[in-house]
């Protein structure tokens, strides 16, 4: 682990610095009147800074609208305290308000929270994606004596065989719901079809997970998938364009449709939308499956 922040522009350091105090105090509040002992001995143990900030080769690009985030994980110290919407969701919400003022925060912030056994844990079955957080993340925050447990990398073989499991499933999985939302769109349920492709691309953003890294978000938040998954395989930024309003609707109505296209009356859209996002969903199908192939690939000469 680093602990050094030298490569980060001071505005960016001050932007970190306002970051981790939001997440501690909020924390802090959300424990604050706690009763049960659980939860009353909570402790925050580590922010760490991970991804494109930690390793110096962050985007900003005005013209193509797209900003690297400030990807950070959060390690508390049992699994009960990871709860987003108990523990969280508040400091969240601060941090895009914060966001949306533009005035102490200006890049986005993308949190994942793991208990500290569940860190040591995937790092004992050399779960790539926490082990380049031991090799490349920086130390923004931590308790002293809470520390990262040895990590211990998988075989060759081992690794081919898990990877090729998750695609098997997980790439399957996804295709299928990609051809019942194409079964409910072509038989006029476009709420249904929605709320399907919605589950379609979740299923394909966990598949690239699974496949390159051994782990995925515990999310159903279509853009923390979206963001995670740009940094981890740059050329799927193509797959949702963020210029033209026509395109943006279509990805906010795709976006809300896991909770508004099942439960909100207000929710609508229309087929043209509905087209629109059945050819977006064609295209990230197509990458995924070629990045993934391209992973087992390299595996396959590798064992």
């Amino acid at each position: 682990m680093q602990s050094g922040r030298n490569h980060l522009p001071e505005g960016k350091r001050r932007e970190l610095a306002h970051v981790v105090d939001t997440v501690r105090a909020g924390f802090a509040a959300a424990i604050a009147h706690r009763t049960q002992p659980r939860y009353r001995m909570g402790k925050l143990l580590k922010i760490v800074l991970f991804g494109s900030y930690a390793r110096g080769d962050w985007v900003e690009d005005p013209v193509g609208r797209y900003f690297s985030d400030y990807d950070l994980l959060v390690v508390v110290n049992h699994d009960d305290l990871t709860d987003i919407a108990e523990f969280w969701e508040a400091t969240e919400n601060r941090l895009l308000a914060d966001l949306s003022a533009g005035t102490v925060l200006r890049t986005p912030v993308s949190l994942i929270y793991h208990s500290l056994d569940d860190v040591n844990e995937k790092l004992r079955l050399g779960r790539y994606f926490f082990m380049d957080i031991l090799k490349d993340g920086i130390v923004l925050f931590e308790e002293p004596g809470f520390s990262f447990a040895e990590p211990l990398p998988l075989s060759r073989e081992q690794a081919l065989r898990e990877t090729q499991d998750y695609f098997d499933d997980w790439f399957k999985s996804a295709t299928n719901f990609e051809t019942l939302a194409k079964s409910a769109q072509t038989n006029g349920m476009p709420k249904e079809a929605a709320f399907l492709f919605h589950q379609a691309v979740e299923r394909f953003y966990h598949c690239l997970f699974l496949v390159r890294t051994l782990w995925s978000p515990k999310s159903h938040n279509l853009n923390r998938l979206r963001d995670m998954a740009e940094e981890l395989e740059p050329t799927l930024k193509d797959v949702w364009p963020r210029t033209g309003r026509f395109e943006k609707r279509c990805y906010a109505l795709l976006r809300d449709a896991y909770v508004k296209a099942r439960y909100a009356p207000s929710y609508r859209i229309t087929a043209d939308e509905l087209a629109w996002i059945a050819g977006r969903v064609q295209v990230l199908q197509a990458l995924v499956e070629s990045a993934c192939e391209a992973r087992i690939e390299d595996l396959v000469r590798a064992a």
